[in-house]
């Protein structure tokens, strides 16, 4: 089938490495890497399929089978979309985990996966075997990259494929087979497991061409990490599943380098969270000038004005910003294509992607609210033909939480209203979910890290608006003996998290009370703690 078709058009049983892969030009490129010096070089589709070839017989080796779940703990490399595709043609679950992550994080990931083996960066491993994770786990290590002798019990990954031939038929898989379960975090209970069927492929690439409208001749760059769901859904599957190249900058987020990647690559479209807009504006608040933009768009949380502004003037083109989530994609946008581009209302994340429908629900009832009355965003189940999640795994009572009575509304957790002319408003998040810099954390899980301090009786932790990064983690905790709160208890607290936890996720300030707000039943409200950052607080239909 060609790459730019519409939904709908899919076969019930497809060849994942064909149409992420195979069917592609042997010589065409597939991703430009970007070493620290910013040296390129081109990884063609060839390339590709002759070493995730031979991947997928070096995993079929170690006993993995279709349907079974590998994770990586990887970077953006070469290796690590070999790795993939890899891991698709024989039909295997990528898992995958983000290089933050502290050992804790991984390990509740790899256990309620079901994950044995993990390919993980050199410099990541220590977190695998940290505390006896991986012998407790029984998993296999496969470690790229690192010029040394792996440990006892790891494998190489360049010698482990060169071991194995190509040639490795590729597995046929049915629509509903997953090909990548991903972990989301919510305000409480462990992080759920969000499986992405085969014909999430679709809905992938609606989003390229309608929301990034990502040409053939682009120089298309997502700066987003793969670890997380727009950095691997649409810097990884849909520029593969399209045929379009995307640049792997395989060093760590830095304003300067991303604007000298602009510069030397001529990049014309560039997608990226608004934490990195902010941080290159306050980088070069002049910019660079004479960029190649043709399209910039941000996702990942709510784009400002006073950047939307400045890249009017500075960047070479508007931002255009987009709605999506872990658990379906993008599918509310200010989209780039032709077709859909439309006037950019200030605030606004735009209107249904096409392929999906919603609307704005009441607050206490599943009724349409009306124009401008502030709401619950849903998707229009029935409506959206591109809408693939089918419910978080192994737990359909959170699952069921997340749909109305009969099916017909799946709830995002966000609130917002929608005006005269069907443009989406983002108010808030029903939930306590905080998004920092683009990443979504769970406040029950830094929580559970801050409680484990012998000095901490209780502990809420909230997102409150910060100009940079567009929310920050504040600590709100209750100690055991008041005499306890100390500077350096607070960097102890800083410091458990970064540790026990991710490295981006630990609260920014620590805040000593004497009690936190709590409702008869005993809930902390969170929303008053917000009120007290001057947080407006966040109405809820309970």
């Amino acid at each position: 089938m060609s790459a730019s078709s519409s939904h709908g058009q899919l076969p019930e049983s497809v060849v994942p490495a064909e149409l992420l892969c195979d069917r592609h030009a042997p010589d065409a490129t597939a991703f430009t890497v970007i070493d620290g010096d910013l040296n390129p070089t081109q990884l063609t589709y060839g390339e590709i399929r002759t070493r995730s070839e031979q991947a997928a017989a070096a995993f079929a080796g170690l006993g993995v089978k279709p349907g079974d779940r590998v994770a990586t703990l990887m970077g953006k490399s070469a290796d690590l979309v070999v790795v993939l595709l890899g891991l698709w043609r024989l039909g295997a679950v990528h898992v995958p985990l983000f290089t933050a992550f502290a050992t804790p994080a991984i390990r509740v990931r790899l256990e309620r996966s079901g994950a044995v083996v993990v390919v993980t960066d050199a410099g990541q491993r220590n977190k695998l075997v940290e505390g006896g994770l991986a012998e407790d786990l029984g998993l296999q290590l496969i470690v790229a990259g690192g010029g040394t002798e792996p440990a006892e019990g790891d494998l190489a990954l360049t010698s482990l494929l060169d071991s194995h031939e190509p040639g490795f038929e590729a597995a046929s898989r049915a629509l509903e087979d997953p090909l990548v379960e991903i972990f989301t975090s919510g305000t409480t209970g462990a992080p759920k497991g969000v499986a992405v069927p085969v014909r999430a492929l679709e809905a992938f690439d609606a989003y390229l061409r309608f929301g990034l409208d990502v040409a053939e001749d682009d120089v298309f760059w997502n700066a987003a990490d793969p670890g997380w769901a727009y950095g691997l859904y649409y810097g990884i599957l849909a520029p593969m599943y399209a045929g379009r190249a995307n640049l792997l900058l395989t060093t760590g987020f830095n304003a300067d380098v991303a604007w000298q990647v602009l510069d030397k690559f001529r990049v014309t479209n560039f997608a990226a969270a608004p934490t990195i807009f902010r941080s290159m504006r306050a980088a070069r608040p002049d910019g660079v000038p004479g960029l190649a933009l043709r399209v910039a768009s941000s996702a990942g949380e709510p784009l400002d004005a006073a950047t939307i502004d400045w890249a009017k003037s500075h960047l070479g083109t508007v931002i255009r910003d987009h709605y999506g989530q872990t658990e379906m994609g993008m599918c509310i946008i200010n989209g780039w294509q032709s077709e859909v581009l439309g006037d950019l209302r200030p605030g606004s994340m735009g209107t249904p992607m096409p392929g999906y429908a919603a609307a704005v629900l009441e607050m206490e009832s599943d009724v349409e609210a009306s124009p401008g009355t502030p709401g619950r965003v849903a998707i229009d189940v029935p409506n959206s033909p591109l809408m693939w999640f089918a419910g978080y795994t192994n737990d359909p009572e959170k699952t069921a939480e997340r749909y109305s009575t009969g099916g017909r509304w799946y709830f995002t957790g966000d609130s917002g209203r929608m005006d005269d002319d069907g443009y989406f408003f983002f108010s808030s998040r029903d939930d306590d979910v905080v998004i920092m810099a683009g990443y979504r954390i769970g406040p029950f899980e830094v929580e559970s890290v801050l409680s484990t301090h012998p000095a901490v009786r209780e502990v809420a932790v909230i997102g409150v608006p910060d100009e940079l990064r567009g929310e920050r983690l504040e600590a709100c905790v209750v100690l055991t003996d008041p005499a306890l709160g100390t500077p350096e208890i607070v960097e102890e607290l800083k410091q458990l998290v970064k540790k026990q936890y991710a490295a981006h996720a630990y609260p920014r300030n620590v805040h000593f009370v004497d009690e936190l707000p709590k409702t008869p039943s005993g809930k902390v409200q969170r929303f008053v703690l917000r009120h007290n950052f001057g947080v407006p607080p966040v109405p809820t239909s309970s």
